[in-house]
This record gives structure tokens, sequence and C-alpha cells, in this order.
């Protein structure tokens, strides 16, 4: 098993939220990642379910452990949650950090196949196997392995439903926070595909939501996005939910699609709707 440094434990709702680093082979550096312990893992007899978040653009694995208040609502289902960095760290690739929105904290959970970041930004593998893994391994007293489930935000809900639609039964619930739906016809996409995976679009569409739908073949599934009317970024395109909702029809997945009046894509409001969404995992996760 791979080894674990406890960066930070804090109590909270009868849980503990804590921080722990590790070296990742996948990534070639060390990663941080948070899981949240609800109270029910603490002498319980029988294993948790567990969620994994996603985050987005310029986060780390702070950013919702600070600011969504999930906690509440994990420690009332006994839910554990886990949340992986955004990107590898500390790599110094020429450029990583010279835009917000590709290179560090941009990861964009794909796997890259363009020099020179095809040796560290394999997020997609990171998430999907390593870190998935590691927390079955690490925590194998606690997990469910057959009850796993994933959220995220922004490139995180894309990397959310484009993992769930990956690895057919590998998450049994998914849902999404603006998730970037449809990353091949927008421009924060464009720039992330180019960059990572190079100009052939056949490659494009392994890593995109709304095309990767058009051919699930796995488990019953039901998409849960969220999304903002008031959202910049759903305003001008970058976002594209309607996409992905037209696609899961044309085939028969079922996808809900909440759009919520004057909501912007901040932590205001995915901490007004993370409850919902604990509601719509634990249903599943606990049938």
């Amino acid at each position: 098993m791979e080894a674990l440094e406890l960066i930070s434990s804090n109590k909270i709702f009868g849980g503990y939220q804590k921080v722990y680093s590790h070296v990742s082979s996948e990534l070639g550096c060390k990663m941080n990642f948070s899981i949240y312990l609800p109270p029910q893992a603490d002498g319980g007899d029988s294993a948790l379910p567990v969620i994994f978040y996603l985050s987005g653009l310029t986060c780390t694995e702070q950013n919702f452990i600070t600011k969504s208040g999930f906690q509440r609502y994990a420690a009332e289902h006994g839910i554990i949650v886990v949340g992986p960095d955004t990107s590898p760290r500390g790599v110094k690739i020429a450029g990583d950090d010279d835009s917000w929105d590709f290179g560090v904290s941009a990861g964009f959970y794909l796997d890259a196949t363009k020099q020179p970041w095809a040796d560290n930004y394999r997020m997609g593998s990171y998430i999907n196997k390593e870190l998935y893994e590691l927390i079955q391994s690490a925590f194998g007293n606690l997990v469910d392995p057959g009850r796993v489930g994933i959220m995220g935000h922004s490139m995180g809900g894309h990397g959310a439903i484009v993992s769930t639609l990956r690895n057919p039964g590998l998450y049994k619930s998914v849902s999404a926070f603006a998730p970037i739906c449809n990353p091949s016809a927008c421009p924060w996409g464009k720039k992330a595909f180019s960059g990572y995976l190079g100009e052939d679009k056949d490659q494009w569409a392994e890593w995109d939501a709304t095309e990767l739908v058009k051919k699930y073949d796995g488990p019953p599934l039901t998409l849960l996005i969220d999304q903002g009317a008031g959202d910049k970024f759903y305003i001008e395109k970058q976002l594209l939910p309607e996409n992905l909702v037209e696609a899961c029809r044309s085939v028969g997945v079922p996808v809900i699609l909440n759009l919520r009046e004057d909501y912007d894509h901040s932590y205001f409001y995915i901490s007004t709707f993370i409850g919902e969404h604990f509601n719509f995992h634990a249903k599943i996760l606990k049938a």
C-alpha cells in the first residue's frame, strides 16, 4: 500500500475532515487529497458508501472542503467523501502556470497524449485507477467498494460525468454543478484538448460527455446536472448543458437538468444545493 502522510485533521459535524498526501505513480509527483470520515465511520460495523468530488479550474482539494458545507449532509447520510487535487503539482513543465485555464490547477481529468504533458498530466487514470484503488486499500475497513458515487463542479463536473461514462459500473451515482458538458465545442475545452491531446477530434470525443453518452452501454444511470441561470460561463456558452441533455435523450439515458434562476458559478450556489445532491446520491448508494 502507498504510504500516506496526514497533513491535517479537523472535527466537524461529529466526523473528521482530513487531508493526506501521497506520491502518485501516475502523475510523478506528491499529491494531496481530502477525505471526510463521517461519525458513522467511528467503530461502525458496516462499510460506508463513498463519493468522489472533483473540483474546478484554479482549485485545489481545499475549496470544496472549506466552502461548500457538504460535511453536514455527509454526516447525516453516513457517506465518506474524497476530494483530489485538480492537476499535478511541481512537475515544472515549461508554460504550466502561464494561464489559469491550462496546466497547473487545470488538468481536465484526462490522460494527455501530447508532449510535454503526456508523462504527468494523467488525471483520468489518477482518479479512476490510482486514487480509487488507494482509497479502497488504505480505508478498506470503512469503504464499501460496491457503493461509490462521483460529483464535481465545472471542469470537475466534466470529470465526474466523463469518468462515469468511460468506466461503466465504477460509479453507481453521478451529479455535477455547472459542468463543462461539451468541451469539444467550447473555448475552455478546445484550448485544453488541443494542448493535452493534439488536433485529432476523435481523441477529443473520448473525453467529451456529450459524445461519450451517445455510445454508453453500461448499467442503468441517471445524470443529475445543476446549472445556475445567472452563471456568466453558462451565458458565454462555455458549459453547454443543453447539448448533453439532447444527447442523453437521443439514446434514452435519463437526465435531470435543474436550471437555478439568478444563481452563478460560485460556491455560494454550490452550498445552496449541495444537500439536494447528497440526497440524490444517498437514494442510489443506500438503496
